[in-house]
């Protein structure tokens, strides 16, 4: 019976608020670009990651309001604490 060399501990680590929120962000665009491409016929097999990750920092840049969608989310995940950005 081979040896199981993977660790049996979970690892778990905390983001840092900006970094959860930046993320998140970044995950909506993309997937709001995906869902155009594919919306527009486009087979996404044929389109290169990079080009995904340009239109989605156009993208991002184009709809600031996906930053605070993505604070709500990340205190909803409990990936920050609630008075992390709150005036």
């Amino acid at each position: 019976m081979a040896a199981n060399s993977l660790s049996p501990r979970k690892h778990y680590f905390k983001l840092s608020g900006t970094h959860a929120i930046a993320i998140l962000a970044r995950l909506a665009a993309k997937n709001a670009v995906k869902e155009k491409l594919r919306g527009d016929g486009v087979r996404m097999s044929l389109v290169p990651p990079r080009v995904i990750a340009e239109q989605a920092r156009a993208y991002l840049e184009a709809n600031p309001h996906l930053y605070e969608e993505a604070f709500e989310r990340a205190k909803r995940m409990g990936w920050i604490e609630p008075q992390i950005m709150e005036k």
